[in-house]
């Protein structure tokens, strides 16, 4: 049973849940701002336009000059209509170019995206191509001049280093030591998979009972409460599902 003070100490979780996802969110949405504006670039679109070896050089080192700001990602990728790399930022690390990625979904999304104000985003995934690095992938349509309605000829996709931001997300909230022994912070997709944990175990799924509500908190056949809260999106990103999710045994008495 819940008591008055566990109910307090729960709805604390929910909100810290919350803040957790938001976070994340408004990181996400940053995202998929400069995905957007990336493939707008003039040395992007000229070397999708053109393949021209000396240009798609020249693409390369714009981007390795942009993730030397950004160093959240681990690369950027440039892609013609067919799937081939032409250019990617850190080609001393991940030898690329040259390699086809028709077969990955979001590419074929980006493709498809109606507007150069259009991106697409996927779920927390590994890539091959990248070492096998934990990423959250953000791709557009580089299209003709870089005109928000030209034709598409090619796609830029970014890929952000997940694992470290999360995991400086989830372990950052505000608990005291105490709490910190008995808490086990999270954020789940929306198949529950777990994809960053205080603990730094991921990959399983947790079984969080949501019965249809955005947030809120409940008691497990344990000793242990799961407070929850859904993504409510951040400006023009509105989340993939996850959750930001507290699980927390309670307190001696």
């Amino acid at each position: 049973m819940i008591t008055t003070l566990h109910q307090h100490e729960s709805q604390r979780s929910v909100d810290l849940a919350l803040n957790m996802i938001d976070i994340v969110d408004r990181n996400l949405y940053e995202r998929s701002c400069d995905v957007r504006w990336w493939a707008t670039d003039a040395a992007v679109v000229e070397c999708v336009a053109t393949a021209d070896k000396a240009l798609c050089q020249h693409a390369a080192e714009r981007l390795s000059v942009i993730l030397a700001s950004y160093t959240v990602y681990l690369d950027l990728w440039v892609v013609d209509a067919q799937g081939t790399i032409l250019a990617n930022g850190r080609g001393e690390n991940y030898s690329v170019a040259g390699k086809n990625i028709s077969d990955m979904k979001i590419f074929r999304q980006a493709l498809a995206t109606k507007s150069g104000s259009d991106y697409v985003a996927a779920d927390i995934a590994t890539v091959p191509f990248l070492n096998n690095a934990t990423v959250a992938t953000y791709a557009t349509a580089i299209r003709e001049n870089g005109e928000e309605n030209g034709r598409v000829t090619g796609a830029l996709c970014i890929f952000f280093d997940w694992a470290p931001q999360a995991s400086g997300v989830v372990k950052s909230v505000r608990l005291s030591e105490e709490e910190w022994q008995r808490t086990r912070c999270m954020i789940v997709d929306s198949t529950f998979r777990v994809i960053a944990s205080s603990d730094g175990k991921t990959g399983d799924l947790f079984p969080l009972r949501t019965d249809g509500k955005m947030s809120g908190f409940y008691q497990t056949n344990g000793d242990s409460t799961v407070s929850f809260a859904l993504t409510p999106g951040y400006e023009s990103y509105q989340g993939l599902g996850w959750y930001g999710v507290i699980e927390q045994k309670q307190a001696a008495e």
